[in-house]
C-alpha cells in the first residue's frame, strides 16, 4: 500500500510517498480502508524530527483517519466489515489502510460525509478531554479559545456554545474572527491588533474567564492568568512559543486558578479508548442532530502532502486540512 514516510527528517519536502506492507489487525483491532486522514500539528513536528511515534505505531504521521472497516482482528465484536468508521490513531494515518484498537474507533454518522470525518477524532477528544473532562466547563461559564479558526479551535467554538457556554476567541486576522463569530463565538479578538485579555474582561463584565484552552505556551499563560476569572482553568496543549512561562504565583494562588498540560498521544491506551468513548456518550450526538459539524479548510491528494504541510505551516487554513487516501 502507498504511504507518506519520513526518511530523513526537514521541512514539507521531506514527505515522501512510498510503498509500505499493509497492515494486518492483531487481537482487538480492526483494519480500516482509509477515505482521508487529517493534518494536526503533531504532523508537522513530528516530520521535523521532534515527535516520533511511540512504540509500535508506524513511524510515518497521521494521528486521525475516517474510511471503511475491511478486517476485523479476534476478539472483536463490535464492528462489521463495511462500517463508516473514523478512528484515533497513535501514528500512521497517511496511508491507505490503518489497524487501530477498537476502542479507538467512533462510527461516522450518515448525514457526515465521510472523507470530511477524517477531521473529527483528534479535535473532538482534544476538546472534550480538555474542556470538559479535565477544564470542566459547565453551562453559563465563559471560555477562552485560543486559535479559534484552528481545527481544534473550531470544534472548542461549536462545542462551548452547545453546552451552553459563553464562548471568546482569538484569531490572527479581521477574517479569521469573523469566521470564529460564524462559528458561534460571541466574541473574537484580533490578537495581532488588540489586547486579548482586555477583551476577555470587556466581554465578562471584569469577572474574567473560566476556562482557557491555550495552543500557544510561554508568554500567553501570563496573560492567561490575568484573563481568569476566580477558580479558572487554564488547560495548556501545545507550545508554540517556546520561552519558558513566568507566572505570577500570587495571582494564581489568590484566584485559586489552576494551570494543567496535557497531552493526549502519549496516554495509555486505556486512557485513549475512555476518552473516545466519551466523546461518543456526549459528544456524537451533537454531531448527529447536525449542531457541530466538522469545518474544512482544504482537501490533498496523499502524493501532495508536502502541499498540505506548507498550507498548514502558512497558518492561511480555517479549519482542518485533509488527505484523501
Amino acid at each position: 500500500m502507498r504511504a507518506v514516510t519520513v526518511p530523513e527528517p526537514g521541512g514539507p519536502e521531506a514527505l515522501t510517498l512510498a510503498e509500505v506492507p499493509e497492515p494486518q489487525p492483531g487481537a482487538g483491532e480492526v483494519r480500516i480502508r482509509v477515505a482521508a486522514a487529517g493534518v494536526n500539528g503533531a504532523d508537522l513536528s513530528q516530520r521535523r524530527g521532534f515527535y516520533p511515534s511511540p512504540p509500535g505505531a508506524p513511524a510515518w504521521p497521521g494521528l486521525e483517519v475516517s474510511g471503511v472497516v475491511d478486517a476485523v482482528g479476534a476478539g472483536v465484536s463490535t464492528w462489521t466489515i463495511g462500517d463508516r468508521v473514523c478512528a484515533l490513531l497513535p501514528g500512521g494515518g497517511y496511508a491507505q489502510q490503518v489497524a487501530v484498537d477498537a476502542g479507538l474507533v467512533l462510527p461516522v454518522p450518515v448525514s457526515v460525509d465521510l472523507v470530511e470525518a477524517a477531521g473529527l477524532p483528534e479535535v473532538a477528544a482534544t476538546v472534550w478531554s480538555n474542556v470538559f473532562d479535565l477544564g470542566g466547563l459547565r453551562a453559563g461559564e465563559t471560555l477562552l479559545v485560543h486559535g479559534g479558526s484552528s481545527g481544534i479551535g473550531s470544534m472548542a467554538i461549536q462545542l462551548g456554545r452547545a453546552f451552553g457556554a459563553s464562548v471568546i476567541a482569538t484569531a490572527g486576522s479581521p477574517e479569521k474572527a469573523d469566521f470564529c463569530r460564524q462559528l458561534g463565538a460571541d466574541a473574537a479578538v484580533d490578537y495581532r491588533t488588540d489586547d486579548f485579555v482586555a477583551a476577555a474582561l470587556a466581554a465578562t463584565d471584569g469577572r474574567g474567564v473560566d476556562v482557557v484552552l491555550d495552543i500557544v505556551g510561554g508568554a500567553y499563560i501570563a496573560r492567561d492568568l490575568e484573563a481568569l476569572a476566580t477558580g479558572g482553568r487554564i488547560m495548556s496543549i501545545a507550545v508554540r512559543d517556546r520561552t519558558p512561562a513566568a507566572v505570577d504565583m500570587g495571582m494564581l494562588m489568590s484566584k485559586r486558578a489552576r494551570i494543567q498540560g496535557t497531552t493526549l498521544r502519549a496516554r495509555p491506551l486505556a486512557e485513549r479508548t475512555a476518552i473516545i468513548a466519551a466523546v461518543r456518550e456526549h459528544v456524537w450526538p451533537l454531531l448527529a442532530e447536525g449542531r457541530i459539524r466538522p469545518v474544512i479548510d482544504s482537501v490533498f491528494p496523499l502524493e501532495d502532502a508536502e502541499q498540505a504541510h506548507r498550507r498548514m505551516e502558512s497558518s492561511a487554513h480555517l479549519g482542518k486540512i485533509l488527505l484523501r487516501a
